[in-house]
């Protein structure tokens, strides 16, 4: 199946290719963590999170990043003022190390953290990189950020390894 600008596809037919702008997301089933200590986590899937709303998804590799999850926090505001609905942090960490992150960052109600934890989201959009070279495992995602209205990719910035400006919040406030 090949990928067409603006068209939405299924997710069985595609093959690993990295989704670009103007890409409508597929149906895909995440894990998200709610309350408690140890909660058993919750589905919800790409329709439940991008339809009818515009949304801020940014990714990274793991978590304790010191750079990326505060600056969404600290902008979360100003970011939604410009008609955002939501701001997601998907990692592929499973779900309850994102529960701690959250809670440790005191991200509140700013930033919905969302868990890859089997990379099966990040694979399917081909942004996968291989962090096995630090210890973090051969299947983690690349950092970027992505703007996305009803589901359809309007933005969408990939970082090179070892940068951090593409998908950054304040680059993301010059992209709304």
């Amino acid at each position: 199946m090949t990928i067409q600008v603006g068209v939405p596809f299924d997710v069985t037919l595609w093959k690993a290719a990295v989704i670009k702008e103007d890409e409508s997301l597929f149906t895909y089933n995440y894990k998200q963590q709610f309350t408690g200590t140890c909660p058993i986590p919750q589905k919800t899937t790409s329709k439940d999170l991008f339809e009818n709303k515009k949304v801020v998804l940014f990714a990274l590799p793991g978590t304790c990043s010191g750079n990326h999850l505060p600056g969404y926090v600290e902008h979360a505001g100003e970011i939604k003022s410009k008609g955002i609905d939501s701001i997601i942090c998907l990692s592929t960490n499973d779900s309850f190390v994102m529960s701690y992150w959250a809670k440790d960052r005191n991200v509140g109600d700013a930033v919905q953290l969302i868990a890859d934890g089997n990379s099966e989201f990040t694979q399917k959009v081909g942004l996968i990189m291989d962090g096995s070279a630090f210890g973090m495992g051969a299947l983690r995602s690349k950092r970027y950020a992505a703007i996305i209205d009803n589901g359809v990719v309007k933005y969408i910035g990939v970082e090179e390894p070892g940068k951090f400006e593409l998908s950054a919040a304040d680059n993301i406030l010059k992209q709304l």
